[in-house]
Protein backbone atom coordinates (compact mmCIF):
# COMPACT_ATOMS: atom_id res chain seq x y z
CA UNK A 1 0.00 0.00 0.00
CA UNK A 2 1.42 3.34 -1.23
CA UNK A 3 0.24 7.24 -0.45
CA UNK A 4 1.92 10.25 -0.58
CA UNK A 5 2.39 12.13 3.30
CA UNK A 6 -0.29 14.66 3.45
CA UNK A 7 2.53 17.09 4.89
CA UNK A 8 1.47 17.43 7.97
CA UNK A 9 1.49 15.10 11.49
CA UNK A 10 -2.30 13.89 11.78
CA UNK A 11 -2.79 12.95 15.52
CA UNK A 12 -5.75 13.11 18.18
CA UNK A 13 -8.70 14.85 16.97
CA UNK A 14 -8.02 14.81 12.96
CA UNK A 15 -11.03 16.16 11.27
CA UNK A 16 -10.28 14.44 8.03
CA UNK A 17 -12.12 11.14 7.86
CA UNK A 18 -11.24 9.92 5.25
CA UNK A 19 -7.42 10.19 5.88
CA UNK A 20 -7.43 8.70 9.12
CA UNK A 21 -9.37 5.88 7.29
CA UNK A 22 -6.41 5.29 5.45
CA UNK A 23 -4.04 4.80 8.11
CA UNK A 24 -6.50 2.46 9.87
CA UNK A 25 -6.79 0.75 6.67
CA UNK A 26 -3.03 0.01 7.04
CA UNK A 27 -2.58 -0.94 10.28
CA UNK A 28 -5.51 -3.47 10.15
CA UNK A 29 -3.24 -4.33 7.39
CA UNK A 30 -0.43 -4.98 9.71
CA UNK A 31 -2.83 -6.48 12.60
CA UNK A 32 -2.83 -3.31 14.62
CA UNK A 33 -6.52 -2.16 15.68
CA UNK A 34 -9.49 -1.86 16.59
CA UNK A 35 -10.84 1.30 15.49
CA UNK A 36 -13.74 3.83 15.89
CA UNK A 37 -13.86 4.21 11.84
CA UNK A 38 -12.79 7.39 10.52
CA UNK A 39 -12.15 8.77 13.95
CA UNK A 40 -8.96 9.86 15.61
CA UNK A 41 -9.46 9.13 19.35
CA UNK A 42 -7.69 8.04 22.57
CA UNK A 43 -7.77 4.37 21.28
CA UNK A 44 -6.61 4.86 18.01
CA UNK A 45 -3.75 7.08 19.88
CA UNK A 46 -3.09 3.75 22.03
CA UNK A 47 -2.80 1.68 18.94
CA UNK A 48 -0.62 3.78 16.81
CA UNK A 49 1.85 4.24 19.91
CA UNK A 50 1.86 0.12 19.68
CA UNK A 51 2.64 -0.11 16.03
CA UNK A 52 5.23 2.59 17.01
CA UNK A 53 6.71 0.64 19.06
CA UNK A 54 6.97 -2.61 17.48
CA UNK A 55 7.71 -1.36 14.36
CA UNK A 56 10.82 0.60 12.28
CA UNK A 57 11.10 3.64 9.68
CA UNK A 58 11.97 3.22 6.45
CA UNK A 59 15.65 2.73 7.42
CA UNK A 60 15.29 0.43 10.13
CA UNK A 61 15.34 3.18 13.14
CA UNK A 62 13.14 2.87 15.88
CA UNK A 63 10.13 5.34 15.81
CA UNK A 64 9.09 7.58 18.22
CA UNK A 65 5.98 5.97 20.34
CA UNK A 66 4.02 9.42 20.53
CA UNK A 67 0.79 8.30 18.89
CA UNK A 68 0.80 10.69 15.82
CA UNK A 69 1.29 10.16 12.22
CA UNK A 70 4.62 12.55 11.31
CA UNK A 71 6.37 11.82 8.27
CA UNK A 72 8.62 8.82 9.62
CA UNK A 73 5.20 6.61 10.83
CA UNK A 74 3.63 7.80 7.22
CA UNK A 75 7.02 6.13 5.77
CA UNK A 76 6.66 3.03 7.83
CA UNK A 77 2.79 2.68 6.85
CA UNK A 78 3.02 3.59 3.13
CA UNK A 79 6.15 2.57 1.91
CA UNK A 80 7.39 4.73 -1.21
CA UNK A 81 10.05 5.64 -2.91
CA UNK A 82 11.41 9.17 -2.20
CA UNK A 83 9.57 11.75 -4.39
CA UNK A 84 11.80 13.70 -7.33
CA UNK A 85 12.39 16.67 -6.62
CA UNK A 86 9.90 19.36 -8.06
CA UNK A 87 13.42 21.42 -9.60
CA UNK A 88 16.67 20.18 -10.49
CA UNK A 89 19.70 21.17 -8.55
CA UNK A 90 22.86 23.47 -10.42
CA UNK A 91 25.57 22.00 -11.91
CA UNK A 92 27.38 24.06 -9.49
CA UNK A 93 25.26 22.35 -6.06
CA UNK A 94 25.77 19.09 -8.52
CA UNK A 95 29.38 19.08 -9.13
CA UNK A 96 30.12 20.47 -5.10
CA UNK A 97 28.40 17.33 -3.94
CA UNK A 98 30.88 15.46 -6.45
CA UNK A 99 34.45 16.88 -4.58
CA UNK A 100 32.41 16.71 -1.32
CA UNK A 101 32.12 13.04 -2.02
CA UNK A 102 36.16 12.45 -3.10
CA UNK A 103 36.90 13.86 0.08
CA UNK A 104 35.12 10.78 2.28
CA UNK A 105 37.42 9.35 4.36
CA UNK A 106 39.45 12.45 5.29
CA UNK A 107 40.73 12.42 8.91
CA UNK A 108 42.00 14.87 11.68
CA UNK A 109 45.91 14.57 12.42
CA UNK A 110 46.04 14.02 15.08
CA UNK A 111 41.90 13.03 16.34
CA UNK A 112 40.16 15.36 18.35
CA UNK A 113 42.28 18.73 16.81
CA UNK A 114 40.38 20.17 14.31
CA UNK A 115 43.80 19.50 12.42
CA UNK A 116 45.30 17.60 9.10
CA UNK A 117 46.65 18.50 5.95
CA UNK A 118 43.26 18.84 4.33
CA UNK A 119 41.49 20.07 7.34
CA UNK A 120 44.06 22.61 7.08
CA UNK A 121 43.09 23.50 3.76
CA UNK A 122 39.01 23.78 4.45
CA UNK A 123 39.75 26.19 7.34
CA UNK A 124 42.28 28.58 5.40
CA UNK A 125 39.56 28.94 2.31
CA UNK A 126 37.54 30.96 4.60
CA UNK A 127 40.51 32.46 6.36
CA UNK A 128 40.73 30.98 9.38
CA UNK A 129 44.57 30.23 10.23
CA UNK A 130 44.81 26.38 11.60
CA UNK A 131 48.06 27.12 13.62
CA UNK A 132 46.48 29.28 15.77
CA UNK A 133 43.68 29.46 18.51
CA UNK A 134 42.59 26.35 20.12
CA UNK A 135 40.55 23.19 18.70
CA UNK A 136 37.10 24.99 19.73
CA UNK A 137 38.30 27.57 17.09
CA UNK A 138 38.41 25.55 14.31
CA UNK A 139 35.22 24.31 13.81
CA UNK A 140 35.63 22.89 9.89
CA UNK A 141 31.82 21.54 8.87
CA UNK A 142 30.99 25.01 7.34
CA UNK A 143 34.09 25.57 6.52
CA UNK A 144 34.67 22.11 4.23
CA UNK A 145 31.00 22.99 2.47
CA UNK A 146 32.57 26.17 1.47
CA UNK A 147 35.60 24.97 -0.02
CA UNK A 148 33.75 22.04 -2.07
CA UNK A 149 31.45 24.74 -3.51
CA UNK A 150 34.79 27.28 -4.53
CA UNK A 151 36.73 24.22 -5.86
CA UNK A 152 33.58 23.69 -7.90
CA UNK A 153 33.37 27.16 -8.77
CA UNK A 154 36.84 27.22 -9.78
CA UNK A 155 36.42 23.72 -12.14
CA UNK A 156 33.58 25.51 -13.71
CA UNK A 157 35.03 29.22 -13.69
CA UNK A 158 32.00 30.71 -11.90
CA UNK A 159 31.71 32.43 -8.85
CA UNK A 160 31.40 30.74 -5.51
CA UNK A 161 27.98 32.17 -4.02
CA UNK A 162 28.60 31.24 -0.34
CA UNK A 163 29.45 33.63 2.24
CA UNK A 164 33.20 33.40 3.19
CA UNK A 165 32.32 32.36 6.95
CA UNK A 166 33.10 29.60 9.10
CA UNK A 167 30.26 29.44 11.07
CA UNK A 168 26.86 27.54 10.42
CA UNK A 169 24.46 29.69 11.91
CA UNK A 170 26.23 33.03 10.39
CA UNK A 171 25.95 31.00 6.99
CA UNK A 172 22.16 30.83 7.42
CA UNK A 173 21.91 34.43 8.11
CA UNK A 174 23.76 36.01 5.55
CA UNK A 175 22.44 33.77 2.92
CA UNK A 176 19.07 35.45 3.18
CA UNK A 177 21.02 38.46 1.38
CA UNK A 178 22.56 37.10 -1.07
CA UNK A 179 21.07 37.34 -4.69
CA UNK A 180 19.33 33.85 -5.96
CA UNK A 181 20.59 32.06 -2.55
CA UNK A 182 16.92 30.78 -1.63
CA UNK A 183 16.36 29.24 1.88
CA UNK A 184 13.93 26.66 2.70
CA UNK A 185 12.83 26.31 6.36
CA UNK A 186 12.81 22.60 7.78
CA UNK A 187 8.88 23.11 8.29
CA UNK A 188 8.25 23.90 4.77
CA UNK A 189 11.03 20.62 3.55
CA UNK A 190 8.68 18.66 5.87
CA UNK A 191 5.25 19.49 4.39
CA UNK A 192 6.83 19.10 1.20
CA UNK A 193 9.54 16.75 0.67
CA UNK A 194 10.05 17.34 -3.03
CA UNK A 195 11.69 20.61 -2.21
CA UNK A 196 14.80 18.28 -1.45
CA UNK A 197 17.30 17.69 -4.16
CA UNK A 198 21.28 17.13 -4.59
CA UNK A 199 22.85 19.35 -3.57
CA UNK A 200 21.31 21.77 -0.87
CA UNK A 201 23.44 23.40 1.83
CA UNK A 202 21.77 21.68 5.61
CA UNK A 203 22.05 23.86 8.75
CA UNK A 204 21.21 22.59 12.27
CA UNK A 205 21.48 25.29 15.18
CA UNK A 206 22.80 24.22 18.51
CA UNK A 207 21.98 27.27 20.06
CA UNK A 208 24.55 29.65 21.58
CA UNK A 209 25.84 30.64 17.88
CA UNK A 210 27.05 26.73 17.52
CA UNK A 211 25.49 24.83 14.89
CA UNK A 212 26.64 22.00 12.11
CA UNK A 213 26.25 21.77 8.09
CA UNK A 214 26.86 19.36 5.20
CA UNK A 215 25.62 18.70 1.91
CA UNK A 216 22.44 16.69 0.85
CA UNK A 217 23.64 13.81 -1.50
CA UNK A 218 19.32 12.45 -1.76
CA UNK A 219 16.35 12.28 0.27
CA UNK A 220 15.83 8.47 1.38
CA UNK A 221 12.07 6.84 0.89
CA UNK A 222 10.86 7.79 4.46
CA UNK A 223 12.21 11.34 4.57
CA UNK A 224 15.63 10.29 5.55
CA UNK A 225 18.68 12.47 4.27
CA UNK A 226 21.55 11.28 3.32
CA UNK A 227 24.63 13.68 3.21
CA UNK A 228 28.19 14.61 2.93
CA UNK A 229 29.86 16.31 5.88
CA UNK A 230 33.11 17.67 7.40
CA UNK A 231 34.07 17.48 11.41
CA UNK A 232 31.82 14.64 11.67
CA UNK A 233 31.63 10.86 12.30
CA UNK A 234 29.85 7.83 11.42
CA UNK A 235 26.96 9.03 14.18
CA UNK A 236 26.72 12.16 12.69
CA UNK A 237 28.15 14.26 15.48
CA UNK A 238 28.34 18.01 14.55
CA UNK A 239 31.97 17.96 16.01
CA UNK A 240 33.83 14.59 14.72
CA UNK A 241 36.75 13.16 13.42
CA UNK A 242 36.76 13.73 9.67
CA UNK A 243 34.51 13.94 6.18
CA UNK A 244 31.59 11.16 6.30
CA UNK A 245 28.55 9.87 4.40
CA UNK A 246 25.99 9.90 6.54
CA UNK A 247 22.22 8.76 6.84
CA UNK A 248 20.80 9.86 9.66
CA UNK A 249 19.37 14.07 9.51
CA UNK A 250 15.69 14.23 9.17
CA UNK A 251 13.61 16.53 7.96
CA UNK A 252 11.79 17.00 11.54
CA UNK A 253 15.40 16.98 13.59
CA UNK A 254 14.57 20.44 16.39
CA UNK A 255 17.83 21.59 15.62
CA UNK A 256 17.29 22.03 11.60
CA UNK A 257 16.85 25.56 10.48
CA UNK A 258 16.62 24.77 7.01
CA UNK A 259 18.13 24.52 3.90
CA UNK A 260 20.02 26.62 1.45
CA UNK A 261 19.33 26.47 -2.03
CA UNK A 262 22.06 27.73 -5.04
CA UNK A 263 20.17 26.53 -7.91
CA UNK A 264 19.75 29.95 -9.42
CA UNK A 265 23.04 30.97 -8.64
Amino acid sequence: MTALFPGRVIGLGESDATLVKQIQQALTSRGYGPFDEGIFNARMVSVVKLYQAQNVDAIGRALVADGKVGIYTWGSLFPAPAPTPASAPSTLMLQALAIAGTQEGQMEQPVGSNRGPMVDVYLRSVGINPTRGTPDDRYWCMAFVYWTFKTAGTSLSVANPLPETAGCVDHWNRSKNIPKAVRILAKNAYSNPSLIKPGLIFILDFGGGHGHTGIVEKLLPGGVLSTVEGNTDSTGSGNGIGVFRVTRRKLNDKSLLGFVDYSLS
